[in-house]
């Protein structure tokens, strides 16, 4: 059976040619030519059956031939913010994961123990993007730059949130125990800190604030792998 090849397209429906780098995939890689078949995803909750109708060395431009609007696949919003490490490769591959298993905003933390300040977003993006179409997303995440700490506390003031740490002497719940408790709040945020763990005062700002102070489980687990396990517990506990 032929592979059905899936493009990124932002606003599918209002515009009639793929993006560059999508075309140059097109055309240059899967050699596609006029009448050929092609999905489409615009990351707003759409997929398309289109047909290439002109394609020349940089343009492919094509024809929508139905449109297939998709059903969320999990109740409410799972939000992961996490503080980069500093191998850049390591929170890449947890973008690139994060995004497949299903995540809906994806945030980076500026922590008092942070490694790296600053991420080159557009090269996340594209991990984001590929990641959705090789798992058959039909909403892009939501990516938001590395904002302070206290500034993201201030920023999300209601909701089920919580903040994994290390730290014996704060109390701590089982994440995945608390996500399957009742609510009538569907959406869920996780904060992982950095390599160094966040702050004791940090941890305790939080707390203060309201968010839920967690455990993942018996193991110290690495940042991208913290992260990647909330994302989990989150999915879990929707189903």
């Amino acid at each position: 059976m032929k592979e059905t090849h899936y493009f990124y397209v932002p606003r599918a429906a209002e515009v009639a040619e793929l993006p560059e780098d999508e075309a140059v995939h097109a055309l240059r890689v899967l050699r596609l030519k006029e009448g050929d078949s092609l999905m489409l995803m615009d990351g707003e909750g759409s997929f398309y059956e289109a047909e290439v109708s002109m394609a020349n060395n940089k343009h492919c431009f094509y024809n929508i031939v139905n449109t297939l609007p998709q059903q969320p696949q999990w109740s409410g919003r799972v939000h992961l913010a996490i503080a980069p490490t500093k191998m850049m490769e390591r929170i890449e591959w947890l973008a690139e994961k994060a995004t497949e298993v299903g995540i809906d905003e994806l945030s980076f933390l500026d922590c008092r123990f942070s490694e790296r300040n600053t991420l080159k977003m557009p090269r996340i993006e594209k991990i984001v993007v590929s990641a959705v179409k090789q798992s058959r997303k039909a909403w892009i995440p939501q990516l938001n730059d590395m904002m302070p700490f206290k500034s993201f506390i201030e920023k999300h003031p209601t909701g089920r949130r919580y903040i994994a740490h290390c730290y014996d002497e704060v109390e701590r719940v089982n994440l995945f125990d608390e996500l399957r408790k009742p609510s009538t709040d569907a959406d869920a945020l996780v904060m992982i800190g950095p390599e160094g763990d966040f702050s004791i005062d940090e941890v305790k700002m939080a707390v203060e604030a309201g968010f839920v102070s967690v455990d993942l489980g018996k193991s110290r687990l690495r940042t991208e792998t913290a992260g990647l396990a909330a994302v989990m517990m989150m999915q879990l506990s929707k189903n």
